[in-house]
C-alpha cells in the first residue's frame, strides 16, 4: 500500500489545480460538501481520470453517468473481488462479502437473502414500518430544537434492522455502533478512536452473531430473518468465519446508511429549496416521484471500486490489469449529460429514478425497494402532522469517503395551521 499523499483539495479552487493532482478519495470534500466543483471539471475535461498517488495508491476516477455504467455492466472486466473500496481488506482481517464478489458465487449467496426484500415481503412489513414511523413522530417535541438524525433517521432504520435480523429490540443500538465503527475513519472526532477500537467493535458484532447463528441453524423451523436463511441455505449455511462477518456487516451497513442518510437529505433539501417544499405542501401526492430524486441528490454511498481484470480500453484511456476503477455515484448523478438540470433539486421529475445511488447491474443494492418505501412512509407521515421541519441550524456532514451522510441535522417542527 502506497502512503504517499496528495495535497489536499478542500479549501482550494479546482480549476487552479492539475489534473493529474486531483485525489476524489479525500474525505475532507464530502464532510465540507465541497466535491462538487471539482467533480464538474473532471466531468468537463477528463471523466477517465488517473489519479497517481492517494493514501491508498494510485486509482482511477470515473466520473460520468455513462462511464460509471459501462464499468459496471462489464463484471467480468471489472471485479468487485479485491474490494469495493480504495483500501485493500488488512490482512489481519480479511474480509469476504458477497457484494465483494463475482459471479457465481455473489449470485448464489446474494439469492439467499434476496426473499426478505422482495414484494411479498415488503407489503407484509409495511403496516409495522407505518407503525414504527408513526410512534416516532408522535414522540418528537414541536417548537423545541432536537437532532432529527438521531431522533429520527437513526431510530427509524435501527427498528428495521433489529426487525430484519429478529435482533433483541432493546439492544438495537448496537447495530447503529456496529455500521458506524466499521464505515468510520478511525480518530478523535470519530466513532472510534484508533484502528484498534474499529476491529474491537468487529469482533464484538461477530461474537454476538455467532451464538445467535448457532441458535437459529439448531432450529428445525428456520425464521424469515437474515441469519435463520443465511444458516439454513445451501450456499451460505458453511461460510469461513470473516465471510459470515463481512456479509454481516454487509447487511447492516447496507440496511442502515441509505435510509438513514437519505431521511437527514430530505430535510436538508427541502429546507434550501423553499419552492420545492411549498410544492410538496401544495400536493403531497407528489412523494412516491419526490423520494427517487432525494436518493439521487443525496447519493449516500459515494463511490464504489472495481479492480481490472484485463487491460482494457475505458473512455479512451487505456487501464491495466490490476488498475483500481472507483466510480463516483455522487458525480454520475450530477452528469447534465444524462440528466437534465441535474444539479437542481425537483421533486417531480418526469424521469425520477434515472440514479446511480443503488448502483447498477448484478451489484445493485436488493434493497433498494424497502428504503424508498420507508422514505415514502415518513414523509406521508410528516405532511400529516407537520406543516414544517425547519432546519435552525448548519448540518453537520460525515468525514467519510464512502458514506455520504450526517451526524447533526438540527431542526425544529412546525404544527399544522
Amino acid at each position: 500500500m502506497s502512503t504517499v499523499k496528495a495535497q489536499p483539495l478542500f479549501g482550494r479552487d479546482p480549476y487552479s489545480i492539475p489534473l493529474d493532482e486531483f485525489d476524489m478519495s479525500q474525505p475532507k470534500l464530502y464532510q465540507t460538501d465541497s466535491a462538487g466543483p471539482f467533480f464538474k471539471r473532471l466531468r468537463e475535461e477528463d471523466p477517465i481520470n488517473y489519479c497517481k498517488s492517494s493514501l491508498f495508491g494510485p486509482y482511477w476516477s470515473v466520473t460520468k453517468y455513462k462511464d460509471i455504467m459501462a464499468v459496471e455492466s462489464a463484471a467480468d472486466i471489472f471485479s468487485s473481488d479485491k474490494s469495493i473500496t480504495l483500501q485493500d481488506a488488512p490482512d489481519d482481517m480479511p474480509l469476504e462479502m458477497f457484494i465483494a464478489m463475482d459471479a457465481p458465487k455473489h449470485d448464489e449467496q446474494r439469492k439467499v437473502v434476496q426473499p426478505a426484500v422482495m414484494p411479498a415481503n415488503l407489503a407484509i412489513l409495511e403496516p409495522l414500518i407505518r407503525e414504527r414511523i408513526c410512534g416516532i413522530l408522535d414522540a418528537l417535541p414541536v417548537n423545541e430544537t432536537f437532532n432529527w438524525v438521531d431522533k429520527v433517521s437513526i431510530e427509524l432504520t435501527t427498528q428495521m434492522l433489529a426487525t430484519l435480523f429478529d435482533f433483541p429490540f432493546e439492544e438495537r443500538a448496537k447495530l447503529t455502533f456496529w455500521s458506524d465503527a466499521v464505515t468510520a475513519i478511525p480518530g478523535p472526532d470519530a466513532i472510534v478512536k484508533t484502528e484498534a477500537e474499529k476491529l474491537a467493535a468487529m469482533g464484538e458484532c461477530l461474537q454476538f452473531f455467532s451464538e445467535v447463528w448457532k441458535e437459529r441453524a439448531a432450529s428445525d423451523k428456520p425464521g424469515n430473518d437474515l441469519i435463520s436463511m443465511l444458516s439454513h441455505a445451501e450456499a451460505t449455511k458453511n461460510m469461513p468465519t470473516m465471510e459470515f462477518l463481512g456479509n454481516l456487516l454487509l447487511l447492516i451497513i447496507g440496511g442502515n446508511d441509505t435510509t438513514r442518510n437519505s431521511l437527514s437529505g430530505g430535510v436538508v433539501m427541502l429546507n434550501e429549496n423553499p419552492d420545492e417544499y411549498q410544492k410538496l405542501r401544495d400536493n403531497p401526492g407528489l412523494i412516491p416521484k419526490m423520494i427517487p430524486e432525494i436518493i439521487r441528490c443525496q447519493t449516500p454511498v459515494v463511490s464504489m471500486r472495481r479492480t481490472a481484470t484485463q487491460d482494457t480500453i475505458l473512455g479512451g484511456k487505456h487501464i491495466k490489469k490490476g488498475d483500481k476503477v472507483m466510480m463516483w455515484y455522487v458525480s454520475g448523478n450530477r452528469d447534465e449529460e444524462a440528466i437534465e438540470n441535474a444539479d437542481q433539486f425537483i421533486i417531480d421529475r418526469d424521469k425520477p429514478r434515472q440514479h446511480l445511488s443503488f448502483g447498477f447491474g448484478i451489484h445493485r443494492c436488493m434493497g433498494n425497494r424497502l428504503a424508498e418505501m420507508q422514505l415514502r412512509i415518513t414523509w406521508e407521515e410528516v405532511m400529516k402532522r407537520f406543516e414544517k421541519v425547519e432546519l435552525v441550524g448548519k448540518p453537520e456532514r460525515t468525514f467519510s469517503a464512502l458514506i455520504r451522510g450526517f451526524t447533526d441535522v438540527p431542526v425544529q417542527l412546525r404544527p399544522l395551521k
